[in-house]
């Protein structure tokens, strides 16, 4: 399996530290507001790398941080007179609520970084021990820049004549060096404080990650995984952090980075405003054609939101219940197939959704692969060349990729047994040939919200607005 590391700006074997353990941080939020599909699109991208690294017998753990004390959440705070703390909770419940209903399910612990003041405390005093720290009185403690020599490896910038440098790096007149950071900032008032022996204050951005990953990791991991607007400062300012208090290089073997999602050519931000919330999406598309959107994109690339993606992307997820919809109506049925054919168009397809994924995660070939299969096996439904086994192994094919890729929606409701008599009183009287009366319990069934696909398996009942249910 190949990954693209972002540190060596190259594809490579990935090979864990340790065996086939994997030990996964990615970049949760800042909790100052909902979060919108740009975050879904990072958080989505990993919640499939990790479910295909377990598919392929990886034992990871994956540890996502929660940013609930930092500048923009006090400013949010200040600005609707709230307390700091009280709003960034609210927003990490409302963070869990946005990811489990967009099916993320392979983050094996949430961090808050407020839990984690005693490590983080721990680790600039050792920095300032060690030297790379020092104190601005009344202001806070910084990292000295000066002291390292590669600073910049993974972004490839310098502090000296970037001008985005200081993007989201704290500013005070009596930094040492441009580009230096926060490690502790010292409390100010109506800000939140905590009392340490660093004295009276809270924790700057980048000390917050590496503290965590410390405490569950140790000084060196796999996968360090984020948005790519993270690359600079912040990545490079973790790398700084660890290497210098540890000791030990590489901090991270494998840097992995998201594309930006961007609408009508500008990167979704908060900052910039022009964002749609998770929860808001969700309220028109089903977290299943939300994923498929995301996931037709290779995850390093940057997408484009519009409407008439999201709504191709549903038409796609229908296709794929559709099919297996017939499937299910096959397994009802005693009909012969060409077992040989479909068991070779079956491994096939597992061999080419495979070769995808081990190329640096390659979701958009994978789909093809999939509907490949698709586009090959309706001509044999039609003809009603599918067997019962041949379909049941179709299914499970797809049960399979549906674990990796969480796009096709689980089971809805059962049909009301009103529908049901209708339908089984219609295909009667559809093999009595009495067609009028069968036509007109199909426009009955039609204006309670259902349909009759008939089809050379057998009557397909689908409920309207994209949900189906079988007959």
């Amino acid at each position: 399996m190949q990954v693209y590391n972002s540190l060596t700006k190259q594809k490579e074997e990935f090979v864990p530290r340790k065996g086939k353990e994997v030990k996964m941080f990615v970049c949760g939020p800042t909790v100052y507001d909902y979060s919108h599909i740009g975050h879904a699109r990072t958080y989505i991208s990993f919640d499939v790398i990790a479910r295909y690294l377990k598919h392929k017998g990886y034992k990871v753990k994956y540890l996502q941080n929660i940013t609930d004390i930092e500048d923009k959440i006090v400013d949010r705070a200040r600005q609707e007179n709230k307390d700091s703390l009280a709003l960034a909770k609210e927003f990490e419940k409302a963070y869990y609520q946005d990811v489990k209903s967009l099916g993320i399910s392979s983050v094996s612990k949430y961090a808050p970084a407020t839990k984690y003041i005693k490590q983080i405390v721990s680790q600039v005093k050792r920095l300032k021990e060690k030297g790379f720290a020092y104190e601005i009185p009344g202001d806070g403690i910084y990292f000295d820049l000066s002291k390292l020599t590669d600073y910049g490896k993974l972004s490839g910038r310098t502090t000296e004549g970037a001008e985005d440098a200081v993007s989201r790096i704290d500013e005070s007149i009596n930094k040492r060096n441009k580009g230096d950071f926060a490690l502790w900032k010292f409390s100010k008032p109506g800000e939140p404080k905590w009392k340490t022996e660093l004295g009276e204050g809270r924790p700057g951005w980048h000390i917050e990650d590496t503290a965590i990953t410390e405490k569950h990791f140790g000084p060196q991991y796999d996968i360090h995984g984020g948005a790519r607007d993270l690359i600079f400062p912040h990545h490079e300012a973790e790398i700084a952090q660890m290497e210098s208090v540890s000791g030990l290089k590489p901090f991270v073997k494998y840097w992995l980075h998201s594309g930006f999602l961007t609408t009508n050519g500008q990167k979704m931000s908060k900052s910039l405003g022009n964002f749609v919330t998770i929860r808001d999406l969700l309220k028109s598309y089903p977290s299943e054609v939300i994923r498929f959107m995301i996931l037709s994109t290779h995850y390093r690339s940057p997408i484009e939101y519009r409407e008439e993606i999201a709504r191709s992307s549903w038409a796609a997820v229908q296709r794929i219940e559709e099919f297996l919809e017939k499937l299910t109506v096959i397994n009802k049925n005693k009909t012969q197939s060409n077992t040989e054919h479909l068991a070779n168009l079956i491994s096939e397809t597992k061999k080419e959704f495979s070769e995808a994924m081990d190329d640096d995660f390659n979701t958009p070939q994978a789909l093809a692969a999939i509907f490949k299969l698709i586009k090959e096996i309706n001509p044999l439904l039609t003809e009603n060349k599918v067997g019962k086994k041949s379909a049941k192994k179709i299914k499970k094919l797809f049960d399979e990729f549906n674990n990796i890729l969480g796009i096709i929606p689980k089971k809805t409701k059962k049909i009301p047994g009103e529908i049901l008599e209708m339908a089984d009183t219609r295909e009667k009287l559809r093999r009595d040939k009495r067609y009028s009366e069968a036509d007109d319990i199909r426009k009955q069934i039609f204006s309670k919200g259902y349909d009759l696909e008939d089809t050379a398996s057998g009557p397909l009942l689908k409920k309207k607005k994209g949900q189906h249910l079988l007959f």
